[in-house]
Parts: structure tokens; sequence; C-alpha cells
């Protein structure tokens, strides 16, 4: 099987059926662990972008968190949510069928705080120069999450 045709299969099938165009396709061992179109148009979930769905979906089947031995196929180069995540699961391999330049005349994606081609500019700023407001409100009891969760997770 094409994991780069399946890929765009699966964007089209979800464009058609009133999506919008982005899928992902996990790969472990030349097989389909999981795959998923970017379904916020039909959730209104704004996290549930195709990445974020598959990660999911083959986190769970495969019992880890740590996808390493996985390739992941995306349709585009990832937004900055998606991006994250696939660093945290650590895959052996990103392919990316598209870029956002490429598509550009044909799909944007601005909203209130973010948009795609300022974003990572955005995001450099220090916190209190950000368009998105953040108050920080430090409290001497909430480390005692982080104390308690290293007191049960001793080696």
């Amino acid at each position: 099987m094409n994991f780069a045709d399946r890929t765009i299969e699966l964007a089209k099938e979800n464009v058609r059926n009133g999506g919008r165009p982005f899928a992902c396709v996990i790969v472990q061992n030349g097989e389909i662990v999981a795959e998923s179109p970017n379904l916020v148009a039909q959730t209104s979930d704004p996290t549930a972008h195709a990445e974020i769905l598959a990660v999911r979906q083959a986190c769970m089947k495969l019992k880890t968190e740590h996808l390493t031995d996985c390739e992941i196929y995306i349709l585009a180069g990832p937004c900055p949510m998606c991006l994250g995540s696939l660093y945290y699961c650590s895959p052996k391999k990103v392919i990316y069928l598209t870029t956002r330049e490429e598509y550009a005349d044909y799909y944007t994606d601005d909203r209130k705080y973010f948009e795609l081609a300022t974003f990572y500019d955005e995001y450099k700023k220090p916190i209190d120069q950000r368009r998105l407001p953040m108050v920080s409100e430090p409290r001497k009891d909430a480390i005692e999450v982080y104390a308690l969760w290293k007191e049960l997770n001793k080696p």
C-alpha cells in the first residue's frame, strides 16, 4: 500500500464530507496502525487535528506514548500544536506531502490570536508581549502536585 496515497485519499474523503483538507496516517513495520482526517469542523473541537487524533489512536493501540518505530504521513507541514505532539511522541520519521506555502492560495486558517504566517514570531516573544492574554498567578501549593508525582513515581 502507498501510504502517501492513503493520506491524500483520506483528506479528500474528509473534504467531500464537509471536513477540512488534512489527514494523517501512522505506519509501523509497513502496516497502518492509525489514521484520521481533521475532524475540527465535524466536532467543533479545535484540537481534533488529524495528527492529534491519529497519534492518540496509535498510542492507545500500541499501549505506549512513544512512537519511535513509526512513520507518520501528514498532508501538510504541521501546525504548532501538531508539531508539538509529533515531537512528544518521537516518531522515526514524519513525511509531509505539501507545504503551507504551496496551498496558501486555496486554504487559510487564521484565528483571533493565531495566524500561521506569524505564529512562530509570536511564540518567540516574552509571554507578557504575546497577543494571547496570559497572567501568572504563582501558588506554592501548585508545586505540591509535582512533588506528589515524584513521590509516587520513585525508581
